[in-house]
């Protein structure tokens, strides 16, 4: 589906309607094309996406730089997101660990990502 749909900009009659309007398209497909570019698991999505991303980089060059910026913003953004979820994790794990050498009571910590569920069972010993 993806290889079909950049065929579409072989097209020079969407091409020019896409080029007259990329100050609205290139923000909403950027960060589409970028993870396509660095990497689809199909070679032919990758080279016509990197050809999608040069005719818009030679259509508006600054529109494109400031597209780059965002993007790597949002992806900053979500690793420090992932560490801040993972040293999360690790502080429950830790406290868990604690807990149990501490007491007779195993406790469950639930990794699912929707919702935390700490449970505590008391032991039979």
């Amino acid at each position: 589906v993806a290889e079909r749909a950049l065929f579409l900009w072989n097209n020079d009659h969407i091409r020019n309607l896409i080029i007259q309007n990329c100050k609205v398209i290139l923000p909403i497909i950027f960060p589409a094309l970028e993870k396509n570019a660095r990497g689809h698991w199909n070679q032919a999505v990758q080279s016509l996406t990197l050809n999608v991303r040069k005719i818009f980089s030679e259509a508006d060059q600054t529109l494109f730089d400031e597209c780059m910026i965002k993007f790597q913003e949002d992806e900053s953004k979500e690793r420090e997101k992932q560490e801040k979820r993972e040293s999360s994790w690790k502080k429950l794990e830790d406290v868990a660990t604690a807990s149990t050498s501490i007491s007779n009571e195993a406790v469950l910590a639930s990794r699912f990502a929707s919702s935390l569920a700490i449970a505590t069972v008391q032991s039979n010993y």
